[in-house]
């Protein structure tokens, strides 16, 4: 009898009306159950229980009658009713904008679609505030039915999860800057950022190429006038790999390669098909190409994540994300900052070529014809030649460097050495007596860094005995050994500190300088700010100048401060509002958590590749390498980038020791720990009813002011400190989550 009941139950299941995608997804939210863990138990893959939460696809038996029976035993324990006024967690600032409720789920038309997708395009955002907020994933409305493959025709659009920005107004590129490609149930299919998933009709990577710049209406305008469209992206998810004869993974001998070898099938496809690899081949993001015809281009960029293309690093999961959640992280992060081209570094040297282009067209000439011709502000389109570079400017093995001994290691007076610091000392007595040490940390740090700070944009002019101009951007050989710290100018007044407990703001050790050293333009121009009489011994100085930087800045600072505001966490909070906003930020949309990693990772990278090493290929001490010969390699900029940072940071310290007598106990880069009696940074931290210290630190959001970085015991460090016999062990290192690894005494 028992076995007749369970048919029964079986049979009623099996014709039960299932709930709307987005309820299927609260649901199982509700029970803190991962999409993982509901695909194990229903012995299907996740794609398509993301599948059936989206409204991409629908379960058919036996899954259904399972999916059904646990959807409705999860609204007993979670009613619809009880959801529908959400308690608003505290953590969160009033502030927070959640994303509006989802609209009826319906199936579009193709115009209607487009219309659709325009008008819930997310806004280009200039300034800092305000800024349009990204809906959460399990906001978004999706269909409840896949059209039949008779009501649909090669390149039809359909409804898709909603709340991914949309394609820019610019009808070429109407449906957003990227795809996803995945195959489900035999059809190709492309998410688009918009909102749309587009049929790929598309049989081999030749035709999936020309598919895109034909029908596909992906790309994204140029950022500045006289630039260039961003070209298509595609995303391939190792469905599409096997679909179109590619390997979901890369051999060793191809991973080290970072290709495809040429003999491939695939590559030798493009070949007959008259498509072109640029120079690095078919990698992870592999450009396919024919030449340029007048300003018409013709190129797609393909980006793989199986084969690393997205580091874990600084995109964490998202290469592990369903096909319409990836479109939404990578079209937050194009729309913000741009179409990724690249690693995080690559798309941050790019983004600034994109908003500075080397040239631009020329007024008309006697015939009414245009010119290229180079375009003020920018790099220029010709590399500096590499034997015109300054020697104390370049790294080890430059061509410049040719004759030098091989196992010479050059100095402070031969080489300017400006890095982020990494400094530490022994705590006090006084110290020890507290309780807490507390870790803060500043905000884009590198970007405040750059933001406002004049560089060159031409080559050096060498100069002996010059008189030093603090707006003159350059490098300076000089002594600056007599900078005392214990007694400096603070604004106009002079203060007495203890020098001992300070780093030195000349060297990324801390250690005081023992004579002439080469320093960017900010490190000489503050130690002038300190009161102290500066005599440069020779200089190469740039008389060619300006603020290159400032657009790149505003870029990525927009991009930060909005996808920061959409995770609740608002520039104008409160002290104490903004530490409870940041406590638990990345949980409330990991997918928006993972566009805020990205974007810092643009910051850092984007400035390390201004001074790219080789990366083998060859390469031999003395002989250039291919970073050499693109404007973009301007080890000087990052230089001035890098020494600006650390006067600011430094510049805090001393005007928070001048104030209240406290001092760093470490500093890596830009997080400083101090010790304290309490555990947040408001209890040492000089506020008075709201307000900070001027010039000091300051708790927000915004760029070069800071947050929490974590908080251990004064005892805890000691420990670590006595376990690993290293008295001057940097915590700030550790100071995060208290974990230590690789610890370096120094030996």
């Amino acid at each position: 009898m028992s076995e007749l009941f369970d048919a029964v139950d079986a049979l009623v299941a099996s014709r039960a009306a299932l709930p709307p995608p987005a309820e299927r997804k609260r649901l199982r939210a509700a029970h803190g159950l991962t999409i993982d863990e509901v695909a194990t138990a229903l012995r299907v893959r996740r794609a398509t229980v993301s599948g059936w939460e989206n409204g991409k696809t629908e379960p058919r038996p036996p899954e259904r009658d399972a999916y059904a029976r646990l959807l409705d035993k999860l609204a007993e324990l979670y009613p619809a009713d009880a959801a529908a006024a959400p308690v608003q967690d505290a953590a969160v600032p009033a502030t927070f904008t959640a994303a509006p409720a989802p609209a009826e789920a319906r199936t579009l038309s193709t115009g209607q679609v487009s219309e659709a997708a325009d008008m819930t395009a997310t806004e280009n955002t200039q300034t800092p505030a305000p800024v349009t907020a990204a809906p959460a994933a399990a906001q978004r409305p999706a269909r409840t039915t896949r059209p039949s493959s008779t009501s649909r025709r090669p390149g039809a659009k359909k409804a898709a999860p909603a709340g991914t920005p949309a394609g820019d107004t610019d009808p070429r590129f109407e449906n957003g800057p990227l795809a996803v490609v995945d195959v489900e149930d035999g059809k190709v299919l492309a998410y688009c950022t918009g909102g749309l998933v587009l049929d790929v009709p598309a049989k081999s990577i030749p035709a999936l190429v020309d598919w895109t710049l034909r029908e596909a209406k992906l790309g994204q305008p140029k950022l500045s006038g006289p630039g260039k469209d961003a070209d298509p992206l595609l995303v391939l998810t190792e469905a599409a790999l096997e679909r179109y004869g590619l390997p979901v993974t890369l051999t060793e001998e191809e991973r080290l390669a970072g290709r495809l070898p040429e003999g491939h099938k695939v590559v030798k496809q493009l070949a007959r098909a008259e498509w072109k690899l640029t120079k690095r081949g078919f990698g992870p993001w592999a450009r396919i190409y024919r030449p340029a015809t007048g300003s018409e281009r013709a190129c797609v960029q393909l980006c793989i994540p199986s084969w690393n293309a997205l580091d874990t690093r600084h995109w964490g999961e998202a290469g592990q994300l369903p096909p319409a959640e990836l479109a939404r992280v990578l079209g937050v992060y194009a729309s913000r900052v741009m179409t990724p081209r690249g690693s995080t570094a690559v798309t941050g040297l790019e983004l600034m070529t994109a908003l500075h282009p080397p040239t631009r067209a020329s007024e008309p000439d006697s015939d009414g014809r245009r010119h290229s011709e180079h375009n003020p502000g920018s790099l220029g389109k010709d590399a500096i030649d590499p034997m015109n570079w300054p020697p104390c400017e370049v790294p080890d093995g430059h061509p410049v460097l040719k004759d030098m001994p091989r196992f010479h290691v050059r100095g402070p007076g031969e080489k300017l050495f400006e890095e982020a610091y990494d400094w530490a000392r022994p705590m006090t007595d006084a110290e020890c007596t507290l309780r807490h040490l507390v870790g803060i940390d500043v905000n884009m740090a590198f970007a405040a860094g750059a933001n406002g700070l004049t560089v060159g944009l031409g080559e050096a002019t060498h100069v002996n005995a010059p008189v030093f101009d603090p707006k003159l951007p350059g490098s300076w050989l000089v002594d600056l050994s007599h900078v005392d710290l214990s007694r400096v100018k603070v604004g106009k007044e002079w203060v007495e500190l203890d020098g001992g407990l300070l780093p030195s703001p000349f060297t990324p050790k801390g250690d005081r300088p023992e004579g002439p050293a080469w320093y960017a333009t900010p490190t000489v121009a503050y130690a002038a700010e300190l009161g102290y009489e500066v005599r440069p011994i020779e200089a190469w100085v740039r008389y060619e100048n300006g603020r290159y930087l400032d657009g790149w800045y505003k870029r990525l600072r927009d991009a930060y401060l909005a996808t920061m505001a959409d995770l609740g966490v608002d520039a104008d909070l409160a002290a104490a509002d903004f530490l409870a906003a940041m406590d638990g930020y990345k949980a409330r949309d990991p997918e928006l958590a993972i566009v805020v990693s990205a974007t810092k990772a643009t910051v850092k990278g984007g400035l390390g590749k201004l001074r790219e090493r080789p990366r083998g290929e060859g390469w031999r001490p003395g002989e250039p390498w291919r970073a050499l010969s693109r404007p973009t390699w301007r080890p000087d900029i990052r230089a001035a980038v890098i020494s600006r940072t650390r006067i600011n940071l430094h510049r805090k310290i001393v005007k928070h020791a001048a104030f209240t007598g406290q001092y760093p106990v470490a500093i890596l880069s830009d997080c400083v720990v101090y010790a304290s009696e309490g555990p947040s940074p408001l209890d040492f931290l000089p506020y008075r009813d709201g307000v900070a210290l001027p010039g000091g630190f300051k708790l927000g959001i915004n760029p070069g002011l800071v947050k929490w970085e974590g908080t251990q015991s004064v005892l805890w460090g000691e420990e670590v400190r006595e376990r690993f016999d290293a008295p001057e062990l940097n915590l700030a290192r550790y100071i995060k989550d208290g974990t230590v690894t690789d610890v370096d005494n120094g030996e």
